[in-house]
């Protein structure tokens, strides 16, 4: 198995700091993800004014502020994700962030993000989804909300692209139900499109993360989080950098454990396979010459000898010595 692609998906749990945003990197980092992605937009680009919140920012984050209000003071300024982008690389963990509008999308590219991360509400964006293709880069998309017939026709843009694209199941709830997560429709949409699959994850705890590794999925992208008692939309559904840590050893176990799919005697189990299974013995006293048969053969744990599954070749066949009882036959 390839190895599966961690995204500590960092967002907005910023909360419009810097440092608290380089610190995000850090814990990422520190927790074996693979990448670190956050959410570049500009906030006039993104909503009107008076765009209503989702429910669970309202549950989140109150009443106080408008949708609006809410994502300016969670935006950071084009120059601190350059900045966010150089310290990645100082970190060695891989820089991402999804853009919100076409402009950010740009200015990303000009960073020179490796992989443009469409997010699950740009999906029926025609002229996002066109210009993610221009740039000729590898595509992830979240596909969240999503229609089988979304999905397609998304994709019949994102291939002009001539790049590898990447669909992630996605349940956009947050958190995400179990009821909801439906992780056996990743095999529904690998099928359909017989396109590399992962999962982006918004449910409360590390284990659905990890079964869908154990699924197949390449990618897995969760929230992380410094505190998830900082205020916020998306602290409360993300994990702190211990839980974090315990998700990513935890899949790079899957990895391990999924093997190459070839059924055959491990290392380990050939070393106790003559300990453990069963040979021929005699079951009482047999004088040589004496035929084997089932009154005088038995199947016991011995040292290394005759199958049991040739008892019936032996059967009728003279001894050619005297054996005692219990033991092994080695003709």
């Amino acid at each position: 198995m390839n190895r599966v692609m961690i995204i500590a998906e960092a967002g907005v749990n910023h909360n419009g700091d810097l440092d608290t945003a380089k610190g995000l990197v850090d814990a990422a980092r520190e927790a074996g993800a693979d990448a670190v992605k956050f959410q570049t937009y500009r906030t006039e680009l993104l909503a009107v004014r008076d765009a209503i919140k989702a429910e669970y920012q309202y549950r989140n984050t109150g009443k106080n502020l408008s949708q609006y209000e809410m994502l300016k003071e969670l935006e950071l300024s084009y120059d601190s994700f350059k900045e966010l982008s150089l310290y990645c690389t100082s970190r060695n963990i891989m820089f991402l962030s999804s853009p919100f509008d076409e402009t950010s999308m740009e200015y990303l590219d000009q960073l020179g993000v490796e992989i443009i991360k469409i997010p699950s509400g740009e999906i029926t964006n025609y002229g996002y989804l066109k210009k993610a293709a221009s740039l000729q880069k590898p595509i992830i998309l979240s596909t969240g909300m999503s229609t089988m017939e979304e999905i397609g026709e998304a994709l019949n843009l994102l291939d002009e692209s001539g790049q590898d694209i990447t669909l992630l199941h996605c349940t956009s709830a947050y958190p995400t139900p179990m009821e909801e997560v439906n992780l056996n429709a990743m095999s529904h949409i690998r099928q359909e499109f017989s396109r590399n699959i992962g999962y982006s994850d918004h449910t409360m705890g590390i284990e659905v993360a990890i079964a869908a590794a154990a699924l197949g999925a390449c990618v897995i992208e969760k929230h992380m989080t410094l505190d998830k008692t900082m205020p916020g939309p998306d602290h409360r559904l993300s994990l702190e950098p211990a839980e974090f840590r315990l998700m990513t050893d935890s899949i790079r176990n899957i990895e391990i454990a999924l093997g190459n799919g070839y059924k055959e005697p491990s290392k380990e189990e050939c070393k106790n396979r003559d300990q453990v299974r069963k040979f021929l013995v005699a079951s009482r006293d047999i004088k040589k010459g004496e035929p084997f048969t089932m009154d005088n053969l038995c199947a016991k744990r011995c040292s290394p000898g005759i199958s049991p599954m040739r008892l019936k070749a032996l059967l009728g066949t003279p001894s050619d010595r005297d054996y005692k009882m219990d033991e092994r036959i080695i003709k």
